[in-house]
């Protein structure tokens, strides 16, 4: 049972690895959020669960330290417990991300919505709200990309599992590979 876990995890990596697309896209994402950086914005991230750690994870390595000593990157994710607790029990768990999303974020920021299933309906509020502020929005997806798909700037979709963990396996793949491009970008 053990190594099938680890040769289901591998073969799903060897699939993302082969779609040639998903490299295009990894950069394509990289570039937007360095230009964003550029032009003074900032990154925002979200997720539930496993996504939700991914999302801090994101943020963490940009305004902390990733590889190799560099400035702080403008990145945070949507995860002060007050917040959400307050968000949750006065408008619905729904909202957590797009009321931060509507105080906080403006046309030159960047959202990083990171969902397994793509139909996390609070995530998705969170995209609809980041398109009335005019940000661009990269989407980490797994399974089919669920309604987010069509939503996003960049969908980057881990390969099909019915198992939300494998899709996180690729998901902290993914965004360690975003933050290597735009720390090689800034030099």
């Amino acid at each position: 049972m053990l190594k099938e876990y680890f040769h289901e995890s591998k073969s799903l990596l060897n699939e993302f690895i082969s779609e040639e697309q998903n490299f295009v896209k990894i950069e394509k994402a990289a570039r937007i959020i360095f230009e964003s950086i550029q032009n003074g914005g900032k990154i925002i991230s979200c997720g539930n669960g496993g996504s939700h750690c991914d999302a801090m994870h994101f943020a963490e390595e940009l305004s902390g330290r990733f590889r190799g000593d560099r400035k702080s990157l403008p990145a945070i994710a949507i995860s002060d417990p007050s917040f959400i607790s307050c968000v949750s029990n006065d408008y619905g768990y729904d909202f957590v991300f797009s009321r931060f999303i509507q105080g906080l974020g403006n046309p030159n920021d960047i959202l990083l919505a990171i969902s397994t299933s793509g139909n996390s309906t609070n995530v998705l509020n969170a995209i609809y709200e980041a398109k009335q502020k005019g940000m661009k929005v990269i989407g980490l997806t797994g399974k089919n990309g669920g309604k987010m798909a069509e939503q996003c700037d960049v969908e980057i979709r881990a390969p099909y599992s019915d198992f939300a963990d494998h899709a996180q396996e690729i998901h902290i793949k993914i965004i360690h590979a975003l933050i290597l491009l735009i720390e090689s970008y800034l030099e």
